[in-house]
């Protein structure tokens, strides 16, 4: 054996343990690694786009990038200190607002998350695009991690995941009526697992629906993340459904039926639900804050190896285990 490895044998001897340690930032700070971390797992979720208003498309879920379970690990060095920065949900849109047709406003972009900004290991998701709004046929170069669903009057593409492989594209609304009339429901935002719902003329729960999220067990148990926001049907023919949003913290879309919608869930990355064209609930909902989680891995560590010499002294005195 020794003519094998150079006289050199390894055996079980007293170890170093650092259990793992699971890290989650629901606002922005810092993470101080343990001394013997040299890589680490992550989850960056972004904060997701505010919904529009006026028939306005759901906001999108922010941008969701993660490389647990099984994926490359990144490499760091231990007892040191990274930035982490989470970002907010985007404001929805107001009925004042100076972008969009018919005095209707976009929701706002949702703000990056990112581990370690500004280094050369920054790991960076980007913040959910803003739903449409008003009467606006084009949201051409509106983008976020997930897009915006499109505003319901005209036929309407959504906003574009981009970059790409962080999110889906929102979906596109038909401009067709909801039961005659003037009344029109936005499509969905997009999320982190599907596109965001078209909308079309039936009046339903699936029409205009915020896309799905994606599930994350980096936590220990599965949590769905980045949904997006759901569309807002409205007009003079009363809708009876709200728009659902997308697992994973999507707001629900108002519909002048059944009321007041909801923004992304915090700390999730939804995307706000869209808003309407009645009463005081012109303002589409604000998205959801983002979330940074970082898991460190457990680490053991031998003290060292032993000589063959070592190894027959040890065996010869009953020492050695």
């Amino acid at each position: 054996m020794a003519d094998l490895n150079g006289g050199i044998i390894g055996v079980s001897n007293a170890t170093q343990v650092q259990d793992a340690v699971i890290t989650t930032f629901n606002s922005s700070g810092t993470l101080t690694t343990a001394a013997l971390t040299s890589n680490i797992e992550y989850l960056v979720v972004a904060g997701g786009g505010g919904g529009g208003c006026r028939f306005g498309g759901g906001g999108g879920a922010g941008g969701y990038k993660t490389n647990f379970p099984g994926g490359t690990v990144q490499p760091v060095s231990g007892s040191t200190g990274y930035s982490i920065a989470v970002g907010g949900g985007g404001a929805g849109g107001v009925n004042s607002g100076s972008t969009g047709t018919a005095g209707a406003g976009f929701g706002t972009k949702g703000s990056n998350s990112s581990f370690a900004p500004g280094s050369g290991i920054e790991i960076s998701s980007e913040g959910g695009g803003p739903g449409g709004a008003g009467d606006s046929e084009s949201m051409t170069n509106i983008t976020g991690g997930s897009g915006g669903g499109g505003a319901g009057r005209f036929a309407t593409t959504g906003g574009l995941a981009a970059p790409t492989g962080q999110g889906n594209n929102g979906g596109t609304s038909s401009g067709e009526p909801i039961g005659g009339g003037d009344s029109f429901r936005g499509a969905g935002g997009g999320g982190a697992g599907a596109v965001g719902s078209n909308s079309t003329a039936t009046d339903n729960t699936a029409n205009g629906a915020g896309g799905t999220g994606s599930p994350n067990s980096i936590t220990g148990s599965a949590v769905f993340y980045a949904g997006g926001g759901g569309g807002a049907g409205a007009g003079n023919i009363s809708q009876s459904t709200n728009s659902t949003g997308g697992n994973g913290g999507g707001g629900e879309g108002m519909c002048s039926g059944t009321g007041a919608g909801s923004a992304g869930t915090a700390n999730k990355g939804g995307g706000g639900g869209g808003g309407l064209i009645a009463g005081s609930m012109f303002a589409g909902k604000a998205g959801g804050s983002g979330v940074v989680i970082v898991k460190e891995p457990q680490v053991s560590i031998a003290s060292g190896v032993w000589s063959m010499a070592a190894v027959y002294q040890n065996v010869k005195a009953g020492t050695w285990a």
